[in-house]
């Protein structure tokens, strides 16, 4: 039981961080090997097009005091297996320029990734009522929050697939060989994710 309990928590990465300043076009990646995450900022300033990047993560918690955030930021989530991550956050916008949370499934690509188009994440973002309250409407203004959760195989087209399989297999050993596992995955897109947006 305790053996268990050990794995268990070393499959979530916690971390506190005071300040986290990033600059133009600065990312912060987060990729350790656990699975999950939950990040504490009490002040976080994302200026223009910077971005945090959490890659390998299933499920991704982020709990921000206080914002400021410039214009054209990204916060991203890539889970396992083309799988998007699911985010689940707190924040207190100071200041919101533009900022796009990406939980896109990625699309398969036979030939050289052994999974089906992955399925997007789900997006919970709570907001604190005293800050800034964004906007969903219109990109060109200020306050613009975007939340991309769809799946993928939406940009692959079969006609392009069946080329690539096709090349793969002449160029291939028999049997198969030049594709992964000797498996062909279809053009099925994943699953779409869902979207919650809403003040404390």
């Amino acid at each position: 039981m305790i053996a268990l309990c050990s794995i268990a928590m070393a499959q979530t990465e916690e971390l506190h961080l005071e300040k986290l300043v990033l600059n133009k076009k600065e990312k912060k990646i987060f990729n350790n090997r656990d699975s999950s995450s939950i990040i504490h900022i009490d002040t976080l300033i994302m200026k223009d097009k910077s971005s945090l990047q959490f890659y390998g993560k299933k499920d991704v918690k982020l709990v921000v005091k206080y914002a400021e955030i410039g214009d054209r930021t990204f916060i991203s989530g890539q889970g396992a297996q083309n799988n998007a991550s699911n985010f689940d956050i707190d924040i207190n916008f100071g200041k919101l320029g533009s900022l796009y949370v990406i939980a896109r499934g990625q699309d398969a690509n036979n030939g050289t990734r052994t999974y089906p188009n992955g399925d997007a994440g789900n997006v919970n973002l709570l907001y604190e009522p005293t800050g800034i309250v964004p906007q969903t409407d219109n990109k060109k203004k200020k306050n613009y929050l975007f939340v991309d959760v769809s799946p993928g195989g939406l940009r692959v087209t079969p006609s392009s697939e069946i080329s690539n399989i096709y090349s793969r297999i002449a160029t291939s050993s028999p049997g198969l060989r030049g594709l992964p596992q000797g498996q062909i995955y279809s053009g099925s897109p994943g699953k779409e994710g869902k979207v919650s947006v809403s003040s404390k």
